[in-house]
């Protein structure tokens, strides 16, 4: 009596093909319950998906589940009236931040002094906030859009760009629970940020000659950006000084204030930090001892480095709780030496 069959009749190609594929299975399931990729991809030829039509019939991937990275808004530095986002300097900032942070950059190209003064700088910088709101990355860079958090967005900017960041903020949560759809600030970086005043600081005493910065380019920035007739203890520059107005806003997001022990700044920043801790705003501080003024700009600088991964640690600590999304305030302050 013959044995029952078990496949049709079949070619010699087609049953040494289908004998190849099942040797290679088998081979491929280990005994411990693991498999053999690489054994596996022998078969496992791929064909790629084509917008283009063949035979009637068009492919494409669709992923159900994609990791949304957060947003920052960058503002570059420059004294407000030198340089762009397209400088080669910013341009590298930018990239590392986005490699070690893992978060899609939008770098702002603002208008510069002392063509358009204060609060041009301001404005542009909510204007960029408004295009993301309203949708409009979606048209500028759609394969952007698709991976864009707009419920994690920081604001991250350099020197006079970190000056942006704190006006730009506030503007932000002055409307924040009514005028905004899609953009909920988590936090702000603040970068070695300009500020200033008609006080001459200890800092600027004692550090004349240190690099690029020193009280005459600083003045005669402050003189093309201000407004005509107004001096350094306007609120644009010294924002908790004498002619500060209002209560800084409820919403204002968590800060981390970047310091360095050579910038004639760093007074004029700790203020920043003091006085927001004063008012109960969550901030912490970051001091690089060692580093000047843009020592971030420097990949080869250690304090760049780890500035870099201060920022990824700040923005990995200010991620929006999803389950609580009206929280804006962000919590408690530390401050943080390095």
């Amino acid at each position: 009596m013959s044995p029952a069959a078990v496949a049709p009749p079949l070619s010699r190609t087609k049953r040494f093909v289908i004998a190849a594929v099942s040797a290679i299975n088998d081979a491929a399931c280990r005994s411990d319950g693991t498999v053999n990729r690489r054994l596996v991809s022998l078969l496992d030829a791929r064909v790629p998906a084509s917008a283009k039509s063949f035979r009637g019939v068009r492919t494409a991937d669709v992923p159900v589940a994609r990791e949304r990275l957060p947003v920052i808004v960058f503002f570059h530095g420059g004294g407000f009236a030198f340089l762009s986002p397209d400088s080669y300097l910013f341009d590298d900032v930018c990239r590392r931040i986005c490699r070690t942070v893992h978060a899609l950059v939008v770098s702002v190209n603002y208008r510069l002094a002392p063509e358009h003064r204060c609060p041009a700088q301001y404005e542009d910088g909510v204007h960029v906030l408004r295009f993301l709101d309203g949708g409009g990355l979606l048209y500028a860079d759609p394969s952007a859009a698709d991976l864009a958090d707009l419920s994690s967005c920081f604001l991250v900017g350099d020197s006079a760009g970190g000056n942006i960041v704190h006006h730009v903020a506030r503007r932000w949560a002055a409307d924040a629970d009514g005028g905004w759809k899609k953009v909920r600030l988590a936090g702000m970086v603040l970068i070695q940020p300009y500020f200033g005043g008609e006080e001459r600081t200890e800092a600027e005493l004692r550090l004349v000659g240190a690099p690029l910065v020193s009280v005459e380019r600083t003045d005669w920035l402050w003189r093309a950006f201000l407004p005509e007739g107004a001096d350094r203890d306007h609120e644009a520059s010294n924002v908790f000084g004498p002619r500060a107005v209002g209560q800084l806003e409820e919403t204002l997001p968590a800060a981390m204030v970047v310091v360095g022990g050579f910038d004639p700044l760093q007074d004029w920043q700790r203020r920043y930090y003091k006085g927001l801790r004063a008012r109960g705003k969550s901030a912490r501080l970051v001091e690089y001892p060692e580093a000047f003024h843009s020592f971030y700009a420097f990949p080869d600088l250690k304090q760049s480095t780890v500035l870099m991964e201060e920022i990824k640690s700040f923005v990995d600590s200010h991620q929006p709780r999803k389950e609580d999304d009206g929280d804006r305030s962000g919590g408690g302050g530390d401050k943080h030496t390095t």
